[in-house]
């Protein structure tokens, strides 16, 4: 048996709908997943299961997902393992928790890619991509920043993104 922790892109599924965590834990118990339990109502899922590939897990939440919901959304998964290995790396651990994000990658990011959104940084900011997550400190409020818009999945690939307060409190629930 092994842990996995799903990363959901988004949880709006309309603009007045959004998926409610009690759900999320339903559909993983649908699938058969042991012992779900959610972090924030952000769409941060931990959960037991059989030995899988990530990827397989992937897919079957994306399937189930878009089956109970109605709406395709990319979803990361880490087993524990690699989880750990993500939280030991971060580069900024000095920087403040609201402010230093992870783009979780589906696929390791292009660096050729990363190198295009240093005309977007502003004074303090850092950037830096370990094992193929981009990490970013903002220095400063995320929202009141140009690079934020700019971490797209269009111009980055499947990922999504977490603060580094999320990637401890997913830690924490694993160890």
């Amino acid at each position: 048996m092994s842990t996995f922790i799903a990363l959901l892109h988004s949880i709006v599924l309309t603009p007045d709908r959004r998926v409610i965590m009690q759900d999320l834990r339903a559909l993983a118990k649908e699938l058969g997943y042991r012992e779900p339990r959610t972090l924030v109502s952000t769409g941060n899922l931990v959960f037991e299961a059989d030995e899988m590939r990530p990827h397989e897990v992937e897919t079957q939440l994306e399937e189930g997902f878009e089956e109970k919901f109605g709406k395709h959304v990319d979803i990361i998964v880490r087993s524990d393992c690699t989880w750990m290995a993500l939280c030991s790396t971060n580069p900024f651990k000095d920087g403040n928790g609201d402010q230093v994000i992870v783009r979780v990658m589906r696929l390791p990011v292009d660096p050729k890619k990363v190198e295009a959104l240093k005309p977007l940084m502003t004074e303090g900011q850092r950037i830096a991509v370990v094992g193929g997550d981009l990490w970013i400190d903002f220095a400063g409020k995320p929202s009141q920043s140009k690079l934020l818009s700019a971490l797209t999945t269009k111009r980055l690939g499947v990922g999504t993104m977490r603060n580094w307060n999320t990637v401890r409190g997913l830690t924490e629930m694993i160890i």
